[in-house]
């Protein structure tokens, strides 16, 4: 009996339950999931990176075994070392003009910088204009590239500080510097003024820079942010690239500064082969324009004096007198020609092979640039460079600044044409005075001499306004100075950039 009392006894102790466990607060079980779910996903990125790994390596491996190495990527070249100095101030400059006019400005105020020792804003372009481009630096350069290749000489910031901003109440001083100042009057006029304001604003910077009497190291700084500092921006440089690219696989080509449009006509007072309702409208649109001082313009004195550009049909007869024939390829570097597709027909009919960037592009790659003249006018100048000829129908900065380059490219052949010399030889051939035979020798005559070879610039102390410019005939920049004996007659110690 006892025995069964104490089995059954067992028994029923086994059958209890233990006591029930306290229950996990809530924070435990939530960082247990956490810190699980983070190891878990941690793993499988581990595994995936490893097998990406291996079959990269396998992948490599076998392509290597059919195909030649690839070779590396070169990289960049190092930037210079920036320039340690104590800035005297900063100078904030507002461009005016087109393209090629606030290129020309942006060199000059790069090298007054560094003249006297300034940390520059990067330049803000003209909005104002007849083009009314909304394009900024940005839009057109390659503002980082600006920085970087020119910090050894010039520190330059991409926005001016705000404590000196308007917006903040500092009222900053403004000023246009004297047209063709030389270094003197910047050393002792516009220096002191930053002693006493920090910041100086140039309103204008058009031609505020002497063309000559400058020391050489200033020459050649403005030669190296012309040539080397202003790139356009990638998409441009792509765009012009393909535009020149497209040229040069259909042969070679003759880069056509057709200046024959509604701007340059209405600025000039040149209406020579224009309609009286053609003429009237020019003259309301000079009226128009505040800075156009110049309203009542005789057109035919102006034409006389070679100080129009020539008409298309008038360029059509120079051209087939200098030696073109109808199998020439032509490249149309200009915007709108004034009076449309009718004032070219004589020109298309004596030379079919006429192109123009609307022509070659797409209008998808060409609608972002659209409405912005100052990037259109970048590709023009991108093929006018890489052109086999130049032949500008007016000297103005696009024609100059070209000029230069191609200068500086080894003496590409640029034609400049004598438009005073060939006003009175078209006169004299339209009226029958002249055969065509004797025109066509005229005129090569007068430009055997006027194709971009190695010259010295015209130098006139008084007349800064009639001297030769500087960027469309850099010449202290484009030889060593051993070679200047042989390309300008006469020893000279000018420099190469490189040196």
């Amino acid at each position: 009996m006892e025995a069964r009392s104490d089995s059954s006894q067992a028994r029923s102790g086994d059958n209890k339950l233990p006591p029930p466990a306290a229950p996990k607060p809530r924070v435990q079980v939530w960082f247990v999931t956490v810190c699980s779910t983070i190891l878990i996903w941690t793993c499988l990125v581990q595994l995936f990176a490893a097998g990406e790994l291996w079959r990269t390596r396998i992948f490599t491996g076998q392509v290597s075994r059919f195909s030649a190495p690839v070779e590396p990527v070169p990289l960049p070249p190092p930037l210079p070392p920036p320039r340690n100095y104590t800035s005297n101030g900063i100078l904030l400059v507002s461009c005016n003009g087109g393209l090629n006019q606030m290129r020309s400005a942006i060199c000059d105020m790069v090298t007054v910088a560094r003249l006297l020792n300034l940390t520059l804003v990067v330049p803000e372009l003209d909005k104002t204009s007849f083009w009314a481009d909304p394009s900024g630096f940005e839009d057109i350069f390659d503002v980082r590239h600006f920085i970087d290749s020119l910090r050894d000489e010039v520190r330059i910031f991409r926005r001016l500080p705000k404590r000196y901003s308007s917006k903040y109440g500092y009222k900053m001083f403004e000023m246009p510097p004297v047209s063709w100042s030389d270094e003197n009057y910047y050393l002792k006029q516009v220096l002191p003024l930053f002693s006493k304001h920090k910041v100086v604003h140039f309103n204008r910077t058009d031609t505020r820079l002497a063309n000559n009497g400058l020391s050489l190291p200033l020459q050649w700084l403005r030669c190296r942010v012309n040539f080397q500092g202003l790139k356009f921006t990638p998409q441009l440089e792509a765009l012009g690239s393909k535009l020149v690219r497209i040229l040069q696989q259909r042969g070679p080509f003759v880069a056509l500064h057709l200046r024959y449009e509604m701007d340059m006509l209405a600025f000039s007072g040149c209406t020579h082969g224009c309609s009286e309702e053609e003429a009237e409208e020019l003259k309301k649109m000079r009226y128009t324009y505040p800075w156009w001082r110049e309203k009542e313009i005789n057109s035919e004195e102006r034409r006389a004096q070679g100080l129009c550009p020539l008409t298309p049909e008038e360029v059509a007869l120079v051209l087939k007198a200098l030696g073109f024939d109808k199998n020439t390829q032509i490249y149309i570097a200009a915007g709108e020609i004034y009076g449309s597709e009718h004032r070219l027909s004589v020109l298309r009919e004596a030379f079919p092979r006429i192109v123009k960037k609307e022509m070659l592009l797409e209008s998808s790659e060409l609608q972002q640039f659209q409405n912005h003249s100052s990037q259109m006018a970048a590709l023009d100048f991108m093929v006018s460079v890489a052109s086999n000829t130049f032949i500008p129908t007016y000297d103005g900065n696009m024609a100059k600044v070209v000029e230069g380059h191609r200068r500086y490219l080894g003496f590409k052949k640029t034609i400049l044409l004598d438009r005073k010399r060939l006003v009175e030889l078209l006169d004299l051939h339209n009226n029958s005075t002249l055969t065509w035979d004797q025109f066509a020798v005229a005129v090569k005559e007068a430009h055997e001499r006027r194709t971009g070879a190695p010259t010295h610039r015209r130098v006139i102390s008084d007349k800064p306004k009639e001297e030769d410019y500087f960027y469309a005939n850099p010449q202290e920049c484009l030889c060593e100075g051993t070679n200047c004996h042989d390309l300008y007659g006469r020893q000279t110690n000018y420099s190469s950039l490189t040196r």
